[in-house]
C-alpha cells in the first residue's frame, strides 16, 4: 500500500466544541465543514484532522485511550500560551529521558494531546533509536 496521507476521525455529537477548541487554541484552517462533518489542518500543508456527528448506528468515540502528538518547534512558548489561554494541563511540561520535553492538555471530547520538543535522549533511550 502506498499511503499519501493519513489522518483521524473521530465521531462525536460535539462537533461545535470540537471546532471551536481547535480554532481558538491551535489556530487550524477549515478545509470542510457542513455541520455534522468536520474537517481541520494544521499549518498550511500540514496534518488534518476530523470530527463527525454520529450516522444512524456508528459507535461515538468515548474519549479514552487517544494521544495526539503535537511536535512544535518551541515546547515551551507553547505551554506558556496554552496555560494563559486557560488550557487545564493533564500532564506537567517536562523533560523526558526519551528524547522530548512536552506536556499533556485534553480537548473537548477527551483525547489527550501530547505537545512536545525534540531533545537530546539519555544513553539508556538513544540505544533505541532506528534513524
Amino acid at each position: 500500500m502506498k499511503t499519501s496521507e493519513l489522518s483521524a476521525c473521530f465521531c462525536t455529537p460535539d462537533v461545535q466544541a470540537c471546532r471551536d477548541f481547535y480554532r481558538k487554541h491551535f489556530a487550524v484552517t477549515i478545509i470542510f465543514d457542513c455541520g455534522w462533518y468536520l474537517n481541520l489542518r494544521f499549518g498550511e500543508s500540514g496534518p488534518t484532522l476530523q470530527f463527525m456527528e454520529p450516522q444512524g448506528e456508528m459507535p461515538v468515540f468515548g474519549g479514552v485511550g487517544v494521544t495526539l502528538n503535537f511536535k512544535v518547534e518551541d515546547v515551551d512558548a507553547e505551554y506558556q500560551r496554552l496555560v494563559t489561554e486557560g488550557l487545564g494541563i493533564l500532564m506537567p511540561l517536562e523533560d523526558h529521558p526519551w528524547g522530548d520535553r512536552g506536556f499533556s492538555v485534553a480537548d473537548p471530547i477527551g483525547n489527550s494531546l501530547y505537545i512536545y520538543s525534540d531533545r537530546e535522549p539519555t544513553e539508556e533511550y538513544r540505544q533505541y533509536y532506528r534513524e
